[in-house]
């Protein structure tokens, strides 16, 4: 007998980084990376479970960033390109490792995961990834959502509704234009809340969002159901808060799963362990290490060498955890459904990278925990939200409060010491075009002004992803993060005054055009405040 309900909900996203300036780019291999050790995998993990006939459903959010990218040629033939390039080097690790079988064989089973990768994209979906999942979706058994345009911080762009209403709007028109369908919910980027937020939301056409958990907890009122229902907002679009519980088991880097001793770890890998003269093909320029994705190590304990990576404990264990996670939320639905007046329900959302590319397993993980959440005799069912608001309507009305998933829980990983600098500009550069374009209500541009303001918008809504700042402050790749603010704010600049100037030069704009090939479709029109009704 169904007790309560199960949503899991991936969140995949990564800034858009394309440099056809280059032969070829560090920062793309964050793409490559998770197409071969992410989404490649996933997609395996639905067309079995849909082989199998298994009852499930699973959530995926696309960001307009990822989508793009995944559509884009040229880094379509960069990834094919990247994929020989794997399979060149674990045929050269099977021949170096011949003399140490365990190597050897992990070497043999990197050889058929770079192949079965290659045959997946090249020959069964032909390069395109979206249209696998689309697959999915219209089985009925995947519900994609999407995200902001670029996944700007939006409490931190609020000083300007137009920018936040073009972040949300653009966000909407690209996962419709590429996937063919609206989406019904939205994934706000580091779940940044705030109320009123949900006003633009709406308008998009938007049905729910996803918060963290303290967002509902301090609600305008005290939400009857704390976590395991969602609340409405006043005008109806419904926010469902993250559990902790079921977050802390996967992400927590102390009691989380990734951790265990038998799982793979991350941070050995070849492109740091072997000769530079050896390795130098296979990252960017020969010189600068980086990981190739080949790795031979597991987790251990700590402070211990490292130990061999075996595979079939890794997925015995995997398959331990899968069970233990059902059976917990069975036992959190158990305590919660004598105390609650609809069936408790567990939202569990992460980042999708996680599986695969930091994870090696948890695609595995995540396939075996669907296939146990089917079994009929557990009380569970996975859903959707939108499932969900179909079958338990009339939720609680309250406002949730100002809130992210981020560290401490607000807005300080996004506005700190490391990064505080960039606000000012941003907020400058919108309402800029803002004024601008209210300015040219009623007035006709020719079609070279248009391109002009066209990539304006483009190279400002670059510059407000989130992304930037948050490495700014996690202090890893921050040379790139600074670069890539600064060039779109500078290009910003330069289109601003040269429309306002009168004067532009079509063969720069061009060049920016195929640099930031984004947003096809954008009209600069749409970049203003709305009159009061």
């Amino acid at each position: 007998m169904q007790k309560g309900f199960l949503s899991i909900i991936l969140h995949a996203h990564l800034p858009f980084v394309r440099h056809p300036e280059h032969p070829s780019f560090f920062e793309e291999n964050w793409l490559f990376e998770a197409m071969t050790e992410c989404y490649i995998p996933l997609i395996g993990m639905l067309d079995r479970l849909e082989d199998d006939q298994i009852d499930y459903r699973l959530t995926l959010s696309l960001s307009p960033p990822l989508i793009s990218m995944l559509r884009d040629e040229l880094l379509q033939s960069r990834y094919l390109k990247h994929l020989h390039q794997l399979i060149e080097l674990a045929e050269k690790e099977i021949v170096r490792t011949r003399k140490a079988p365990e190597f050897n064989k992990l070497a043999r089973l990197y050889r058929r995961f770079y192949r079965h990768a290659l045959a997946v994209y090249q020959n069964q979906y032909h390069g395109d990834l979206l249209g696998a999942f689309s697959r999915h979706q219209a089985l009925g058994k995947l519900e994609l959502i999407t995200t902001a345009a670029t996944h700007g911080f939006l409490p931190l762009l609020s000083v300007s509704e137009a920018a936040v209403r073009n972040q949300i709007n653009v966000g909407a028109d690209t996962f419709r234009a590429h996937l063919g369908t609206a989406p019904r919910g939205f994934w706000l980027p580091e779940c940044g809340y705030y109320p009123g937020l949900e006003a633009f939301l709406k308008d998009a056409g938007i049905a729910y969002f996803f918060v963290d958990a303290h967002s509902l907890l301090n609600a305008s009122q005290p939400p009857v159901n704390g976590v395991y229902a969602p609340l409405a907002c006043d005008n109806g679009v419904a926010a469902f808060a993250r559990d902790p519980e079921s977050s802390e088991q996967v992400w927590s880097s102390k009691q989380g799963y990734p951790g265990d001793f038998d799982y793979r770890e991350y941070y050995r890998d070849i492109g740091f362990d072997l000769d530079l003269d050896y390795i130098g093909p296979y990252i960017l320029d020969g010189h600068i290490r980086a990981n190739t994705g080949i790795k031979y190590y597991r987790v251990t304990g700590e402070n211990q060498p490292k130990q061999i990576y075996t595979p079939k404990a890794a997925r015995a264990k995997a398959e331990l955890h899968a069970r233990d996670f059902i059976q917990k939320r069975q036992q959190q639905i158990d305590a919660l459904a004598s105390r609650m007046d609809r069936p408790p329900h567990v939202v569990a959302p992460y980042d999708a990278e996680l599986f695969g590319h930091w994870w090696f397993e948890g695609p595995y993980w995540l396939e075996q925990v669907l296939r146990i959440a089917s079994e009929k005799s557990n009380g569970i069912r996975t859903v959707s939200c939108g499932d969900y608001l179909t079958e338990v309507p009339s939720p609680q009305v309250a406002t949730p409060s100002a809130s992210t998933w981020g560290a401490q829980g607000y807005s300080s990983y996004w506005i700190n010491e490391t990064n505080d600098w960039i606000y000012p500009f941003l907020h400058q550069a919108a309402r800029q075009l803002e004024d601008f374009v209210a300015e040219l209500e009623g007035v006709s541009v020719n079609p070279l002004q248009k391109r002009a303001f066209n990539q304006a918008v483009r190279s400002l809504l670059l510059a407000q992803s989130s992304d930037w700042p948050f490495i700014m402050k996690s202090g890893t790749t921050t040379e790139y993060a600074n670069k890539r603010i600064t060039d779109h704010l500078a290009r910003f600049n330069y289109l601003y005054d040269s429309l306002r100037k009168g004067k532009i030069d079509e063969r720069y704009l061009t060049a920016l055009e195929i640099m930031d090939n984004i947003f096809p479709d954008i009209d600069f029109r749409h970049y203003r405040a709305l009159k009061p009704s």
